[in-house]
């Protein structure tokens, strides 16, 4: 039997998984003659039994396609899963020894794990429970893995977000208004600041600095009276007012994480309810996820799905491709777990933002 490897995308999808893919598939057999098995829909597949095979002629185009050709799952998770019962009842179930069971059937030299950190969570608890030929690919639009500097997925979102403020700055001009847009990143506000300061937002809100609404308004007051009669706010979907809690559309379980939204116009109902100005919200969602990566990505993608088959082929398992000053790095799956990478309040990006005038709320 011929050596071959895996790869899986769990979690949520972004552009440039499809780039990973492709990476992995064409070092993989054109450098070490190995084969390449697709695990299908992230952590489900493994537990299913769904897997294809992946040659040179079924990745040729993907590169600057979004989504992932392996579909992915954020509710696949193997240590408390969904399992439907003959009566039609759902149980939660841990069923990582199922899973275990059947990679270890395939018998893979190894096997590349593309995901953020709930992903690399499960990675690392499986490395714990003995499966130990697994390495990593740091993916995620949120940019917060503590392991890298840049995650497959941000750059993307930040242009389209970037864009999105653009097109919303001459609407808002024409009709004197205050646009409000929220932004994904749950828990850390690197969409939210960085396209913001690319985007020339007026007002950016993230999870890392509490906000105070009379801030946010009194900021609308100076443009006005400088005579700027609209303006344009950023909000991370993660961020809080000042003694309130985050903005929940759906509670998080077992089996899946809390779905945050609402941000926007929890706002827009603070600014209303203190003062006349004509405020709009849009909510970008999943526009953010879709579509074509963006160079950066493609290129970033390509980088790390070479350098996942180099740390199988080097036997450096348990660790994930990273980005560390530019540079192609392995670092230990567990750093890439142990803490979410959040902007530093303090930081460089944050004292930019307030240089050229971008009111943080707080």
């Amino acid at each position: 039997m011929s050596t071959r490897i895996g790869i899986l995308t769990g979690g949520g999808d972004c552009p440039g998984l499809n780039g990973v893919i492709r990476a992995v598939t064409l070092h993989a057999r054109g450098t070490f003659g190995w084969d390449v098995v697709g695990i299908r829909n992230g952590f489900e597949g493994l537990y299913e039994e769904e897997y294809t095979d992946l040659t040179p002629l079924s990745v040729q185009h993907q590169l600057p396609r979004g989504g992932t050709m392996l579909g992915s799952s954020n509710r696949a998770n193997p240590f408390a899963y969904p399992v439907k019962l003959p009566d039609g009842r759902v149980e939660i179930h841990d069923v990582s020894a199922r899973c275990l069971a059947n990679l270890a059937k395939l018998d893979l030299h190894g096997l590349v794990v593309v995901g953020g950190d709930g992903t690399m969570s499960f990675a690392q608890k499986f490395i714990q429970r003995g499966a130990q030929r697994i390495v990593g690919v740091p993916k995620t639009i949120d940019n917060d893995l503590e392991a890298t500097e840049y995650t497959v997925g941000f750059q993307t979102a930040v242009e389209i977000v970037t864009e999105s403020i653009e097109r919303l700055h001459t609407t808002a001009e024409s009709h004197e208004r205050v646009m409000i847009v929220e932004v994904m990143g749950r828990y850390a506000g690197w969409i939210a600041l960085t396209s913001a300061l690319a985007g020339g937002a007026h007002v950016c809100l993230i999870p890392e600095i509490e906000y105070d609404p009379d801030r946010v308004i009194d900021a609308f007051h100076r443009r006005h009276g400088r005579g700027v009669s609209y303006s344009i706010v950023v909000v991370a979907e993660g961020a809080k007012m000042k003694g309130a809690s985050l903005s929940v559309v759906e509670a998080g379980n077992a089996t899946k994480q809390e779905r945050l939204g609402g941000a926007a116009q929890r706002l827009a109902d603070a600014i209303s309810a203190k003062c006349d100005y004509e405020v709009r919200t849009t909510v970008l969602g999943h526009v953010q996820r879709g579509g074509r990566p963006c160079a950066f990505d493609r290129e970033l993608a390509t980088r790390f799905g070479a350098k996942a088959v180099d740390l199988i082929s080097e036997g450096a398992f348990g660790h994930v491709a990273a980005l560390d000053a530019g540079k192609l790095v392995a670092k230990p799956i567990e750093k890439a777990v142990k803490k979410l990478k959040l902007v530093d309040p303090g930081g460089e990006l944050v004292r930019t933002a307030r240089a050229v005038g971008i009111e943080l709320g707080g």
